[in-house]
């Protein structure tokens, strides 16, 4: 595997599970020395930083939540404080909540506090990056095919949240394209995290809704986030790349 990431340093949000542990993973791989947020899980992230510093470089774990502004942005500075820079920033952590317009027993401040992680915690983490970010660096958030589309009821206000990362993602990329940084969005289709499993009912509508028939891993999603993490994407800002088996198809 090319080293191509050696010396530069990443953040990954939300990343002591799922695409988030297997998108640290991947930037390690090339090179980069990573570190990773989490909110509840330090077991699990203490074991990804294991992982990550036994394929020899340096890790670290920041606990955080994402939907206190106040802990995103010192998030940021404790990494550029522990690393001495930042040149990578995935936006990965994210929450799912589900429920009917008229569905009264929707909980509203969980879905006011999805908002507040989906949307609020990227944009003030953009926003902290992209001020200790210089030439070369590399924004990527995780959005979601959902964003594009809604083809299940009860998603209505997750997928809006998604769909404002898109959006943000191409302001963002005109925004900073002057500084040299480039912003993109990778949106997954169906994968099999603790999120969405591949072995519950819901999931039967969701493999047979992707043109190959089955759900992704979430090291699939991580390629396509280091790819766009990496020298090769340079001229590649402002894009959603959907990573979603022909969902969208």
């Amino acid at each position: 595997m090319s080293k191509n990431l050696k010396g530069k340093v990443a953040l990954v949000t939300g990343g002591s599970r799922g695409i988030g542990a297997a998108t640290a993973r991947a930037l390690a791989g090339r090179g980069a020395d990573v570190a990773i947020s989490y909110s509840a899980s330090p077991d699990k992230a203490e074991a990804v930083v294991r992982d990550l510093t036994d394929m020899g470089v340096h890790a670290a774990a920041f606990k955080a939540d994402q939907a206190n502004k106040t802990e995103v942005e010192q998030l940021v500075a404790g990494v550029v404080k522990r690393f001495g820079r930042l040149d990578i920033l995935v936006n990965n952590a994210g929450v799912l909540i589900s429920g009917a317009l008229d569905d009264p027993s929707v909980d509203a401040a969980q879905l006011e506090r999805q908002f507040a992680i989906n949307v609020g915690g990227v944009a003030t983490a953009v926003r902290a990056a992209a001020n200790v970010m210089g030439d070369g660096g590399r924004i990527v958030s995780v959005g979601s095919v959902l964003g594009v589309r809604v083809p299940f009821p009860g998603l209505a206000d997750y997928s809006a949240t998604k769909a404002a990362v898109a959006t943000y993602t191409k302001g963002w990329a005109r925004d900073l394209g002057s500084k040299g940084i480039t912003v993109n969005a990778v949106q997954p289709g169906p994968i099999n995290t603790d999120m969405n499993p591949d072995n519950t009912e819901f999931a039967v509508p969701q493999k047979a809704a992707t043109a190959l028939g089955r759900y992704g891993r979430p090291e699939e999603v991580a390629a396509a986030i280091a790819f766009l993490a990496s020298p090769e994407a340079s001229y590649i800002t402002g894009t959603t790349l959907d990573v979603d088996g022909g969902f969208n198809a």
